[in-house]
């Protein structure tokens, strides 16, 4: 790691990496300037013409979104999908990984490797059986049925990932905090889940990125009523060529919502993905 950090802080290879970072975020910047022109501005020229005339740049497409009945009630349906499938979880998984680490019950290795093994299933193969029975349940086209399957398939890997990094806790140290009286579940949320913060908060940012930007389960188990802000945003780009004044601020919403996450949370994520890898 010494070798990596000393080559990463030469001058050419940190230049290098801020003009990647600037070509990246090329697009967006062009998203965010293209939301804040009217549709004939965007019809006249590209986005990049805003240099030479910033008279163009307005907050008008912003008013108008938030009094857009459709998109709003859009956007506040998918914070009510990505915040309690991610909560559920994250809470699920981290009780279901330490079960697996640490506690001991008949099966207990057997279940794991079912859950493993559910790692390899794709998501299109339940889409219909699934369908079917929230059909039967009377969850098809509602927003707990989009929850339900977000946090069906996303409990695999969140078991999986908690597992192995509870497992590699010191062993010596639960041992000595079972000695000192403390029952399991004391153990498990005043030691196990303070050093277990790095990797569910890196889960935890994973699964909100992936429900939040998901549109093929939404656009299967969500009606009108019920559809997050991919799904609408996807029936906006059949009329591209006369709403793109709605389209370029709800994509940037869309957009910069997950960005926000990351970086509030990215000391967090850095951790989660850097443990267990210097010893």
């Amino acid at each position: 790691m010494t070798a990596v950090r000393r080559y990463l802080s030469h001058g050419f290879v940190q230049a290098f990496l801020v003009l990647v970072g600037l070509i990246w975020l090329t697009p967006l910047a062009g998203l965010f300037v293209s939301s804040l022109r009217s549709s004939e501005d965007t019809a006249r020229g590209g986005w990049w013409t805003t240099l030479t005339s910033p008279g163009q740049l307005s907050a008008d497409n912003y008013t108008a979104l938030l009094h857009n009945a459709g998109m709003t009630k859009a956007f506040w349906n998918t914070v009510l999908i990505s915040v309690p499938t991610t909560l559920l979880v994250v809470v699920i998984a981290a009780l279901a990984g330490y079960a697996f680490a640490w506690l001991s019950f008949p099966g207990r290795d057997t279940v794991f490797l079912m859950v493993v093994a559910l790692l390899v299933v794709p998501v299109q193969i339940g889409l219909l059986p699934v369908a079917k029975l929230f059909g039967q349940l009377g969850l098809f086209g509602s927003i707990p049925g989009v929850i339900l399957f977000h946090v069906a398939y996303g409990l695999p890997f969140a078991v999986f990932l908690l597992r192995n990094y509870f497992a590699e806790m010191p062993k010596e140290m639960l041992e000595a905090a079972r000695m000192d009286g403390g029952g399991e579940w004391r153990i498990f949320v005043q030691l196990v889940l303070p050093l277990g913060r790095p990797a569910i908060a890196s889960l935890a940012i994973f699964q909100f990125l992936w429900v939040w930007n998901d549109m093929l389960v939404a656009l299967l188990f969500a009606d009108s009523d019920s559809q997050p802000l991919t799904v609408a945003l996807q029936s906006q780009i059949r009329q591209f060529g006369s709403n793109i004044d709605v389209l370029a601020p709800g994509a940037f919403l869309s957009l910069i919502v997950p960005l926000v996450v990351f970086f509030v949370f990215q000391r967090h994520f850095v951790q989660g993905v850097m443990a267990g890898s210097v010893k």
